[in-house]
């Protein structure tokens, strides 16, 4: 596996095929996507670990299976607590709905479900 996708793969969890596609297919795309993914990502006002609890709360608001697997499994490299991401869930819910907070809830529970609190 190439180095910028080894880096997202310890950021998000999994790396899209698309990701690894792309790089062939159009590698000028390729390398601006993983250009502004490593600024995305990086620590800065928000940490890591409060980012990808704002990636979780999106991708449970928009029921995107793929992006919530992704994700909890970043955060659960990250070292991110089940009951942050439950908070960051309850937001979702307040803005998104009560599908978004059981969807997220749900998913919560299928991967980390078992892990100590912090």
């Amino acid at each position: 596996m190439e180095e910028n996708q080894k880096r997202l793969e310890e950021k998000i969890g999994k790396v899209p095929e698309i990701f690894k596609e792309l790089k062939e297919t159009d590698p000028d795309l390729y390398a601006r996507v993983m250009g502004l993914d490593q600024m995305i990502w990086a620590d800065g006002a928000l940490s890591r670990q409060t980012k990808k609890i704002i990636a979780i709360a999106i991708a449970a608001s928009l029921r995107d299976e793929h992006a919530v697997r992704a994700q909890m499994a970043g955060a659960g490299k990250l070292g991110v607590a089940k009951e942050e991401i439950e908070e960051g869930l309850r937001v979702a819910f307040l803005l998104a709905g009560m599908p978004a907070y059981v969807y997220g809830k749900t998913a919560l529970e299928e991967y980390l479900g078992d892990r100590p609190r912090k």
